[in-house]
């Protein structure tokens, strides 16, 4: 295909808070298991600051892509914002063009062009994959000469002592997107989709701040109403359904596509999440391939101790898993039980390592260190990947990588994504290692106060530059009334992790 025909991702950017919670620490304070969680979970995940905010992360990383790759703002012709996390039910994008605007005057620059649009996306941790694929829509139509800015944003909180607390996170990726993409093509006609209202696995509804007082800077507690286990059957189902999706428009043998793959990028809403649905990916796709293929799930079904026409039989079911939460207000915590068991077995051979594990192991490491960042878990492992891939002069030019991401609620995306040539120099700029550097390590006492949305007394302040919110409004009279709008500052300086400015973007300095 010409180049000039396709659209994608020419640079990627990170930013996450300072405030870290090292997961060891974590367990030493709650008396979890330590190895199992480093094993399960990660290593380590980012808080918010007092003063941060969705659109102060997004801001963040949104500034550093344009400074790090010489983006002319007035080129930008859409900005996206993808998040669940707003803390205002009627805007979002356009806060963050302000915060944009106030920094680059600040650096000398343009602003964002005045006929730029400004949506945002919401549909739980899917919503930057959807961003993305309507960045891709605007290019290929009335946007093909401008370029578009989808930020991936979101603030992961969870109740101290629940199930998720461990897997908590705070962060931004932003993705620079245009015609002849400089890192990935993304083929949109060849991807999967698949949605399904699930009622109960992960939900916000506005009924939990009830009775709550805001905290510092008039926040309150984001913290979800979930089932955990029934979320995890919930991904499962409707990953697997993203991809019978995705197969039906590529003519062979699912496992022979799967086999070829250079890497796949997942959500993660944990470490061990994506590699247990991508297992099952796989054995879906040898009972949909048959004939050889289903000797090697057949080999698996014995170790199991499973008849394999019955697994096969559980296969081809689609479970209905939001039948069971109306009737019974319960959740079922496997939509396959059978293929869970045979995948356990799986999990016990080479081939499991080969055509799981090393599909899934570029960026995985490093991405053990950030929590989940929800709308922008997938990107931010797609940005590490990339940079190690990178680093490791891996030779991807042409090959092909897939996405996959998810939604509670539910939705799954799967979609290719073609490496360009010459995609070294611009992974060379993602700077995700460099984004991770300066980390402050919270005690105890620092975390729970943070968590509560208070300000511990000697929390160290490590940013002399950057976003931040000032204050937030108090007036509710006739006359004027701004109750719960926030205010943001800039402060412009060496802001932290950021590359030198390239002679290109100096020359956009009015």
């Amino acid at each position: 295909m010409n180049p000039q025909d396709e659209y994608g991702i020419s640079g990627i950017a990170l930013y996450v808070p300072p405030y870290r919670v090292k997961l060891d620490d974590w367990c030493a304070w709650t008396g979890n298991d330590w190895d199992k969680t480093r094993a399960v979970v990660g290593a380590s995940f980012r808080l918010r600051g007092p003063h941060d905010s969705v659109y102060t992360l997004a801001a963040e990383a949104a500034l550093k892509l344009i400074l790090d790759h010489a983006v002319d703002p007035r080129r930008i012709g859409l900005l996206i914002l993808a998040t669940e996390s707003s803390t205002d039910n009627a805007v979002g994008a356009v806060i963050v063009r302000g915060l944009l605007d106030q920094a680059l005057a600040a650096h000398g620059l343009p602003p964002l062009a005045r006929d730029c649009e400004v949506p945002e996306y919401k549909q739980a941790c899917l919503a930057g994959l959807y961003g993305i694929k309507g960045a891709v829509r605007y290019l290929a139509h009335d946007g093909a000469e401008r370029q578009a800015l989808v930020i991936c944003a979101d603030i992961a909180e969870y109740q101290r002592g629940s199930t998720g607390e461990p897997t908590q996170g705070a962060g931004a990726v932003a993705l620079l997107m245009e015609r002849a993409p400089k890192l990935l093509a993304l083929d949109l006609a060849r991807g999967g989709s698949a949605s399904s209202y699930r009622i109960a696995d992960f939900r916000k509804p506005f009924l939990r701040y009830a009775g709550q007082t805001p905290g510092t800077h008039g926040r309150l507690t984001d913290f979800p109403v979930f089932n955990g286990k029934y979320s995890t059957a919930c991904y499962l189902d409707e990953v697997i359904c993203a991809f019978d999706a995705l197969f039906a428009r590529h003519p062979g043998r699912r496992v022979e596509y799967l086999r070829q793959l250079a890497a796949a990028f997942m959500h993660r809403p944990y470490h061990h999440m994506p590699i247990a649905a991508w297992g099952m990916v796989y054995l879906f796709a040898l009972a949909a391939d048959g004939g050889a293929a289903h000797e090697e799930l057949g080999a698996y079904a014995a170790a199991a101790k499973i008849a394999l026409p019955e697994l096969l039989a559980e296969m081809r079911r689609r479970p209905d898993l939001a039948r069971a939460v109306v009737r019974g207000r319960s959740a079922p915590e496997e939509a396959y039980p059978l293929a869970a068991v045979a995948l356990k077995a799986f999990r016990r051979t080479p081939k499991y390592a080969e055509f799981v594990e090393d599909k899934l192991r570029l960026g995985a490491t490093p991405m053990m260190h950030l929590g989940n960042l929800y709308s922008a878990a997938l990107p931010a492992w797609l940005a590490a990947g990339l940079e190690e891939a990178a680093a490791q002069d891996l030779p991807l030019a042409g090959r092909e990588l897939l996405l996959v991401g998810y939604g509670s609620g539910d939705a799954a995306e799967a979609i290719p994504a073609r490496v360009v040539p010459g995609w070294k120099a611009a992974a060379a700029r993602i700077g995700f290692a460099r984004s991770l550097e300066g980390a402050v390590d919270l005690n105890r006492a620092q975390y729970e106060l943070l968590h509560e949305g208070r300000t511990p007394p000697d929390l160290p302040e490590p940013r002399t530059a950057g976003f931040a919110i000032e204050q937030v409004g108090q007036a509710q009279s006739g006359r004027f009334q701004d109750y719960g709008i926030e205010y943001y500052r800039y402060r412009a300086g060496a802001a932290p992790h950021a590359a030198p400015r390239s002679a290109a973007a100096a020359s956009l300095v009015s």
